[in-house]
């Protein structure tokens, strides 16, 4: 295993995805960067994505200004150059706009279609789109974050210019497997029903519910589509963004995608912090793959879940038949508005908090090196 980590990804015998939760580069990120939006928004207290910069200073010092479209990243390219993954899947929590088209939520996500370019510079492969936040600037907003992100060679999957669209899966034709990535967003994640994509009209592929029928609605769309011998990614935006909780209904909706579909990674996100991990029948669940880049240093309430702590996943498959064959997690820091190294202390922190809720699944994390971390342990059968 300990050479393995380091072969590229044609010596491989195992197909190699990099996975995260919520990627959020918009907003006070945009505004440190070499081609920022207006920085109005228009939140209840807030009126400029500058204060979110100006919070982030006052928590960790000056941020520099103009930055290259790599700065976010820090020392997450390294690990990328490391580990070499066959792909790279992110949760895109941000509209790609310069639109003003607001939606009255509350919150103003957005990164300029220029500054988009950040996605280019970590060679993201997928992003998906059936969020509560990719609509913030309305649906000129979605639709011009569709046009940029085809325009980067990005491909797109849970949000379109009609349902059909928002509905077709992003097909990745890796060296060893098709890969297929479906992405859905729940309403238990802030969703506004209103945003549904229709016949019609441009919105995200929203979920009714979390009950089995949906789950086999679902498993349905993913056998109409898959081949034989398809690796297949189900992204899902549900949930509340705090605590460690796991409802029933993702539990039941995440095995019976298993079930009935063979799915392999059932990847959940919108918690801004880590949450359990399972393995069920050889097939991995993220119930919560916690923020991987976001502007809430300086925010105060919720130190106690240490948000600026980060997760990159890295699943190895096996291409014959879909199974989880190593899961490797790599800690990082978010600081100044990029990825650090966090010390070994706060590694330790993150490994053992979530150790403690992987336990209740019937798996543990354990240091696989001094700073990258691994998954180990049985499937959960209840």
């Amino acid at each position: 295993m300990a050479e393995e980590r380091h072969l590229t990804a044609g010596h491989r015998k195992s197909v190699r995805l990099f996975l995260c939760g919520d990627v959020m580069c918009g907003r006070g990120i945009d505004q440190v960067l070499a081609h920022p939006c207006s920085s109005d928004i228009y939140e209840r207290h807030v009126r400029t994505a500058e204060t979110y910069v100006l919070l982030a200073e006052q928590a960790n010092g000056p941020i520099s200004r103009r930055n290259g479209s790599s700065y976010v990243w820090g020392a997450a390219l390294d690990q990328l150059e490391r580990m070499q993954p066959d792909a790279r899947i992110i949760n895109l929590e941000t509209a790609v706009t310069r639109s003003n088209d607001r939606a009255n939520t509350g919150i103003n996500y957005r990164v300029s279609p220029e500054n988009a370019e950040c996605l280019v510079a970590a060679k993201i492969d997928c992003c998906v789109l059936a969020n509560n936040h990719v609509l913030n600037w309305g649906r000129a907003g979605l639709l011009e974050t569709l046009t940029v992100l085809q325009k980067l060679n990005v491909k797109a999957t849970g949000a379109g210019r009609n349902d059909h669209e928002a509905r077709a899966p992003a097909v990745l034709n890796l060296a060893k497997a098709r890969l297929l990535i479906f992405s859905f967003g729940s309403t238990s994640s802030g969703i506004p029903f209103g945003w549904a994509a229709t016949p019609d009209a441009p919105g995200v592929n929203l979920l009714p519910d979390l009950c089995e029928v949906s789950a086999l609605q679902v498993a349905n769309q993913v056998m109409a589509l898959r081949r034989p011998g398809d690796l297949i990614v189900v992204s899902i935006h549900w949930g509340s963004n705090w605590g460690y909780h796991i409802p029933d209904e993702q539990k039941v909706f995440a095995r019976a995608l298993i079930d009935q579909a063979g799915v392999s990674i059932v990847h959940g996100h919108s918690s801004h912090h880590p949450r359990a991990i399972e393995i069920y029948r050889d097939r991995l669940i993220l119930y919560g793959c916690g923020d991987l880049l976001n502007d809430y240093e300086g925010i105060r309430g919720y130190e106690r879940y240490r948000d600026d702590l980060a997760l990159m996943y890295f699943a190895d498959l096996d291409p014959a038949n879909g199974n989880l064959h190593a899961l490797k997690l790599v800690p990082l820091q978010i600081k100044k508005f990029r990825l650090s190294i966090p010390s070994r202390q706060d590694i330790e922190w993150i490994r053992k908090t979530l150790d403690g809720e992987c336990r209740k699944f019937g798996t543990r994390v354990i240091f696989d090196t001094e700073r990258q971390l691994a998954l180990v342990g049985q499937r959960a059968t209840t």
